[in-house]
């Protein structure tokens, strides 16, 4: 077979080049869907791999896989979604009763506040029972306020369709990962066949470790979290409890829900008992799930600093937006983990030979 010419080649890469921005440019839109039904998937693989061996049917396998996904990630928004517009009725109406008779005359600790008390009980006293004064204080942040909302709702709704795609996606790496993973393996093998099958093996465990541990934290978080409002009476229970979802991968997330809830309770509604109770739900029972449960899981695949996983959180939204919440964690984590272990040849699989290098 004869040699191609120096014009055939470069027309050759000229075409290929042309071939992977097309389909780069085909699958933008859909990156973030795709990467976290990857994680999705690796991170689940043991439990569609036992479906699958007890039904004999990998695409029966893949959908049990596909609705257990979406009962237990997607179905809250859906719950809070149905349940949102009686929160903004409920909203609305303690907003107009707010602004009518104005703020109550500020509880006598707030004067007592180190160096600012004095000031802040002033400014609250200066509109308490005026509503007039209060509403032309409040015109100053309506439009802030109405941007921020519409912003955060494109968000939020960019955020399900990615996240119900994802779920999509997902169904077909279950049915045909056996076959991804065998052309995996083979391209991974050429190119390092020891030490790349191990670092596989170490992106594997990594991936499921720190999935489990923080979005299992995430959901364990938000549903107690959702618990100890219902039982205290609070009717958008479901809402915080997402809210508080999201917040989980933060270190300081949840006590940013309980902790004003709590104090609402106690000075707001004069609910002294339920508000001490729930801030001890937030602190016994809400914050000792990322305490232990979290630590527990990820020191099981990979130690990650506490740092990559605040810039993963705040990097992921920024990169992926809503579902970069979780992605962008899991994605440092992989990338630590791999870096650790190759900067570390002695204690792979390949026993030293590659210390060179």
């Amino acid at each position: 077979m004869p040699r191609p010419s120096p014009i055939d080649r470069t027309i050759t890469l000229v075409v290929l080049a042309a071939l992977v921005v097309g389909v780069f440019l085909v699958l933008h839109p859909f990156v973030s869907a795709i990467a976290w039904a990857g994680v999705l998937a690796a991170a689940t693989w043991p439990l569609f791999a036992w479906i699958a061996q007890r039904t004999g049917r990998p695409t029966l396998a893949a959908g049990v896989m596909t609705f257990v996904i979406l009962t237990v990630v997607v179905a809250p928004f859906v719950i809070v979604g149905a349940t949102l517009a009686e929160n903004a009725d409920r909203l609305a109406a303690l907003g107009k009763q707010f602004a009518a008779s104005g703020p109550p005359d500020p509880p006598a600790w707030v004067a007592g506040i180190p160096i600012i008390g004095e000031s802040i009980a002033e400014y609250w006293a200066s509109f308490a029972h005026d509503s007039a004064g209060l509403l032309a204080e409040l015109v100053r942040f309506l439009d802030p306020l109405r941007a921020f909302a519409f912003k955060a709702g494109a968000v939020v709704g960019d955020g399900l369709l990615q996240l119900t795609l994802s779920v999509f996606i997902a169904f077909f790496f279950y049915r045909d990962g056996a076959a991804i993973i065998v052309r995996l393996r083979a391209a991974v093998g050429r190119i390092a066949p020891e030490r790349g099958l191990h670092m596989l093996e170490v992106a594997g465990a990594t991936t499921r470790a720190v999935v489990y541990g923080i979005l299992g934290t995430a959901l364990a978080q938000g549903a107690l979290m959702a618990i100890g409002l219902f039982i205290v009476g609070v009717k958008a229970a479901p809402l915080l409890g997402l809210v508080t979802f999201f917040l989980s991968p933060i270190p300081i997330g949840p006590p940013l829900v309980w902790i004003p809830m709590g104090l609402w309770l106690i000075f707001s509604q004069g609910e002294m008992a339920w508000g001490i109770f729930l801030i001890a739900w937030g602190a016994l029972v809400v914050s000792s799930v990322d305490n232990v449960l979290k630590p527990m899981i990820i020191s099981r695949g990979s130690d990650l600093p506490f740092i990559l996983v605040l810039l993963g959180v705040f990097g992921g939204v920024v990169a992926f937006g809503f579902i970069g919440v979780f992605l962008g964690p899991v994605l440092l984590a992989l990338g630590f983990a791999l870096v650790k272990e190759w900067a570390n040849p002695g204690d792979a699989a390949t026993g030293g030979r590659e210390a060179d290098l």
